[in-house]
């Protein structure tokens, strides 16, 4: 059975919609789902035939003159398909912003809690921040940027990318199957995440205008 990944507008969800999102056992609950949907423009979701395997709550825009794509809040089910889940929500987001930004280079940023959810940033270029280096000037910058748009930024800490507290609100919700394939480096570096505390770390990468373009299709 194919996987079918269709984006709408987040304005058109309704109660059973919501209720759908909230039944799928993720980290969100319906309140949470109920404010992304104001937050964001697009509601991208995965069905393997009438089963909800994975959604996404993002919006296209620019910031500073630069194209972004911001994924709010992204949830994946813990099945043994989520690896393709997650390939097609992001392919998705990438033909999203091909079909927005055509030759041009564009931001993909998002909030993480764990290493695993680095998986979906496999196909972009300088991922920020990552370890053994230390980010400076225009790449903090662009931290506080996605901060300050994710509203998170009260308690962001710019040079470790982590907003400590009050930074739950929607992130990219990813379990690996193998967690001890992760990269023991991002390991350690997501593990400074005071996640327990509601925190989160700004993620983002960049994918060139001639990659979008392969990324991007369909």
């Amino acid at each position: 059975m194919a996987l079918e990944v269709v984006t709408n507008d987040a304005s058109a969800l309704d109660d059973t919609d919501l209720d759908e999102l909230a039944s799928m056992e993720d980290a969100f609950n319906t309140g949470q789902l109920s404010k992304a949907m104001e937050d964001w423009v697009l509601i991208t979701t995965a069905r393997f035939g009438n089963v909800l395997h994975g959604f996404t709550f993002s919006t296209l825009e620019r910031i500073g003159g630069t194209p972004c794509v911001l994924i709010g809040l992204m949830s994946v089910k813990r099945s043994s398909k989520r690896d393709q889940v997650l390939r097609g929500l992001m392919n998705e987001a990438y033909h999203r912003a091909l079909m927005a930004f055509p030759d041009e280079d564009v931001v993909v940023g998002a909030r993480f809690v764990n290493a695993d959810a680095r998986d979906a940033f496999k196909d972009l270029d300088d991922v920020t921040p990552s370890p053994g280096e230390n980010a400076v000037g225009e790449e903090r910058a662009w931290g506080r940027r996605l901060a300050k748009r994710f509203g998170i930024d009260k308690s962001y800490d710019a040079k470790s990318f982590i907003s400590s507290s009050e930074a739950q609100s929607g992130y990219l919700d990813f379990e690996s199957m193998k967690p001890e394939s992760l990269d023991a480096d991002v390991v350690a570096m997501m593990g400074e995440i005071p996640v327990g505390k509601g925190g989160a770390m700004v993620v983002y990468g960049w994918t060139m205008a001639e990659d979008l373009v392969k990324l991007g299709k369909r």
